[in-house]
C-alpha cells in the first residue's frame, strides 16, 4: 500500500501539464465569456457558442482526465484530481439538466466556476499524496465529490434566484432573466430537488469518511472534519425546514449558499494542507 502511495506521488509530481489542459481552459474561458455576453445582449448566435463551446470544453476534459488516468492519477488519488473532476461533473450536471430546461443564465455561473476549479486543481503545487488512501478512503472522495458537484449546481440556481427576486422587487423585467421565462418557483424547486438527491449521497460519504479515519491515526480534530459536518448540518435542516415548516425561496437559497461554502472550505483546506 505504501508502494503504491509513493508511485501515485511520484506520477504526480514528474506528469508534465498536458496540451489538453490548456485547450479545455481555453474552451471554458470561451464559454465563460460568451455567457456573461449574454447579458448584454441575448442574441441566438451567442447563445448558440456559448452552449457549444461548453460542451466542447466537457468533452476535451474528459480526454484530460482520461489521460491523467492512464498515468494513473485517478479522480479519487488525491484532493487535486478530485477538484478536477468535481468541475467536470458540474459542467455535464448542467449540459444534462438543459436539454430539458432553458437555463442558459446558469451557464454564466457554471463556466467560470468550473474554469477556477480547473485551474486551482491543476496548477496549485502537488505537495504530498493522500497517506492510507484505502478503497474506502477512495470511495468516500468519489461520493463526497458527486455530492458536492450536485450541491454546486444547487448553488448557483439559488443565487440566480436570488438576482431574479432582487430584479422582480425593484421592478426590472426587461433582464435576460424574464426575457428567458425562469419562473422563481421553478428555480426553487429545481435547487431542492439536486439538493434532494445529492444529500443521501454526501450522507453516505460522511458515513464512509468516519469509518476511514478512525481507521487512521490522525483522529477527528481536524477543521475540515468540522467543516464537513457544517455542510452536512446545512442542507439537512434545508431539506427538514423546507418539508416541516414549508421554506422557500430566499431563506433557503441563503441556506444553500452556506452549505456549499462549507463544502468549499473542506476541500480549500485539504488543497491546502496537501499543496504546502
Amino acid at each position: 500500500m505504501e508502494d503504491a502511495v509513493n508511485q501515485t506521488a511520484t506520477a504526480a509530481q514528474s506528469l508534465g501539464i498536458p496540451t489538453v489542459f490548456y485547450l479545455t481552459m481555453i474552451l471554458y474561458a470561451i464559454s465563460a465569456c460568451t455567457h456573461m455576453g449574454i447579458f448584454w445582449g441575448a442574441r441566438p448566435w451567442l447563445a448558440r457558442m456559448a452552449k457549444l463551446s461548453l460542451l466542447a470544453a466537457f468533452i476535451v476534459h474528459f480526454l484530460e482526465i482520461g489521460w491523467r488516468g492512464i498515468h494513473e492519477l485517478h479522480p479519487a488519488t488525491s484532493v487535486r484530481e478530485a477538484l478536477g473532476f468535481l468541475s467536470w461533473l458540474m459542467v455535464g450536471g448542467y449540459l444534462l439538466a438543459s436539454i430539458r430546461q432553458r437555463l442558459g443564465v446558469l451557464g454564466a455561473f457554471v463556466a467560470p466556476a468550473a474554469l477556477v476549479v480547473l485551474a486551482a486543481a491543476r496548477l496549485s503545487p502537488s505537495g504530498e499524496a493522500l497517506v492510507g488512501l484505502s478503497a474506502l478512503g477512495r470511495i468516500h472522495i468519489s461520493l463526497a465529490t458527486l455530492g458536492v458537484a450536485l450541491f454546486a449546481l444547487a448553488t448557483g440556481l439559488a443565487v440566480v434566484y436570488l438576482f431574479a427576486e432582487r430584479n422582480l422587487k425593484r421592478k426590472r423585467f426587461d433582464g435576460i432573466l424574464f426575457r428567458r421565462g425562469l419562473a422563481l418557483e421553478t428555480l426553487d424547486l429545481m435547487a431542492h430537488r439536486l439538493v434532494v438527491i445529492a444529500f443521501p449521497i454526501f450522507t453516505l460519504a460522511i458515513m464512509l469518511g468516519v469509518v476511514w479515519v478512525s481507521q487512521r491515526a490522525s483522529g477527528f480534530g481536524r477543521p475540515e472534519y468540522s467543516l464537513a459536518l457544517v455542510t452536512w448540518i446545512s442542507f439537512a435542516a434545508l431539506i427538514v425546514t423546507r418539508t416541516t415548516h414549508g421554506w422557500r425561496g430566499r431563506r433557503t437559497a441563503w441556506m444553500t449558499i452556506v452549505g456549499f461554502v462549507a463544502a468549499v472550505m473542506v476541500f480549500a483546506i485539504y488543497l491546502l494542507r496537501h499543496s504546502l
